[in-house]
């Protein structure tokens, strides 16, 4: 192929993943500050108030993802069938994605009104039970409609239609800022609820977002090929078994990799407040950076899955690569940014020089796994639109548990390989374990398009 042609094909296929991406970028942020403005919010009430969102957050979100992590399904799916023009076959299994939400969601429900048991495991100051508890029953309430939401928006996505979600997202944010004024400070004739009016505001803010997403897929035109609406079925398990069986190991890898973040909190936690507040810093900021890639690796699902649709596995394979290229080109932005604003960063959230300095010293190890993070949320991506998800779950377990957390405790809080090193020997275990997960998820990726093409051959 002359230069010429590869350049114009590589910038083609940018183009279509940045325009597919871009969207979910924004998505994503609006979601993410949603829990900044709960905080902040939270906060200017009472200290109680922000320690009781911050606890009940520290339960309902790995939960959330756990959740729409088996959701996630639904995206390569619906991607396959639109890539291979198998429009009629796309509403029926949508319908039964909602049944899956509404049991899913119903569980994850009910997992976190009854919470109570977590927090007493935990130690938390039995002054704070009840009000964490209040938040996390509010939210509670709102998870069956963002479980639907989330069907409905994968729905979408795999399409190729990520539009909606901004949008939604965008209003979400929007909405989410009055509405816990509404219920901390009890306007409108409502009791004021202090930090546990965030949560009925979220609860609330989940329940517009699928009734806009409902309308929006309902009147759309862009939507009518796949007549989601035009007939009610009864739940199929034979359908619904083979949504769990690609989205049940999304979920638990999702879980495991936020999970490990939490532990690793935990056990930072007795090291003292500075290191504890630094900590905090790095990784909120570091989460913050994460959502460009891992929105290039839920575009990534869809570029794969359509060309895999359309019968053309080299392709797919074109576009992980792209995808992985793009992610890390961005790591080397982000990487180089964070290691020369590192102070100023840590600034934002502390006056305080000893928490400045350990900020800045973690956000360092935070800017090295920039490349390795930003290659495995993308080759996990696009190994969703393979419908490869199973041997993905087990490496991503194997890299974070089994490699990243014992190195990291090794080096941290053991004398095992000396003195230990405290915080910086954790992150230097997530490092490990980072790099392992992308190291090893890159090679499947590639046995996997390879399998792809050559079974595409003989055919």
């Amino acid at each position: 192929m002359p230069a010429e042609s590869r350049s114009r094909r590589l910038l083609t296929e940018l183009r279509s993943l940045l325009l597919l991406a871009t969207p979910i970028i924004i998505a994503q942020l609006a979601h993410t500050a949603m829990g900044f403005v709960d905080t902040v919010m939270a906060g200017r009430v009472s200290a109680q108030d922000l320690a009781a969102v911050a606890l009940g957050n520290s339960i309902w979100v790995p939960v959330f993802l756990l959740m729409t992590g088996v959701l996630l399904a639904t995206t390569p799916k619906v991607a396959q069938r639109f890539g291979a023009g198998k429009h009629d076959e796309i509403g029926p299994l949508v319908r039964q994605a909602l049944w899956l939400a509404l049991a899913v969601g119903g569980i994850a429900a009910a997992l976190l009104w009854n919470a109570e048991i977590v927090l007493h495991a935990m130690n938390v100051d039995p002054a704070l039970i009840a009000p964490s508890m209040g938040y996390l029953r509010a939210v509670a309430c709102g998870f069956p409609a963002v479980a639907l939401y989330h069907v409905l928006r994968c729905f979408s996505d795999g399409l190729g239609h990520t539009r909606p979600s901004m949008v939604l997202g965008l209003l979400g944010l929007l909405l989410n800022i009055p509405l816990n004024y509404i219920f901390i400070y009890g306007k409108l004739g409502l009791p004021a609820m202090g930090g546990v009016g965030c949560g009925w505001a979220t609860a609330v803010v989940m329940v517009l977002m699928l009734l806009g997403m409902l309308w929006w897929v309902r009147w759309a035109p862009f939507y009518q090929p796949s007549q989601l609406f035009s007939r009610f079925e009864l739940p199929q398990w034979a359908v619904i078994k083979r949504l769990l069986a690609i989205g049940l190991p999304i979920g638990i890898a999702v879980f495991a990799e936020s999970s490990i973040f939490a532990v690793i909190a935990l056990l930072i936690g007795g090291l003292g407040a500075t290191v504890v507040a630094g900590h905090q810093i790095a990784l909120n900021f570091s989460s913050m950076v994460f959502m460009i890639p891992y929105s290039l690796g839920m575009a990534a699902t869809v570029r794969v899955g359509q060309a895999l649709g359309r019968g053309e596995p080299r392709e797919a394979r074109f576009a992980a690569g792209v995808s992985m290229a793009t992610a890390l080109g961005y790591a080397c932005l982000s990487a180089s940014l964070m290691l020369l604003l590192r102070e100023q960063i840590a600034q934002i959230y502390s006056p305080d020089p000893s928490v400045i300095a350990m900020a800045a010293s973690l956000i360092v190890f935070a800017a090295l796994f920039q490349f390795s993070d930003a290659i495995q949320v993308t080759a996990a991506g696009a190994l969703r639109g393979y419908q490869d998800t199973r041997m993905t779950m087990l490496l991503t377990l194997f890299a974070y548990w089994g490699i990243g957390l014992p190195v990291g405790y090794a080096l941290g809080l053991s004398e095992l390989f000396g003195p230990p090193s405290g915080p910086s020997g954790l992150w230097i275990g997530l490092i490990v374990g980072l790099t392992c997960a992308a190291a090893m998820l890159a090679i499947r990726l590639v046995g996997s398009a390879r399998k792809r093409i050559r079974a595409a051959t003989m055919a």
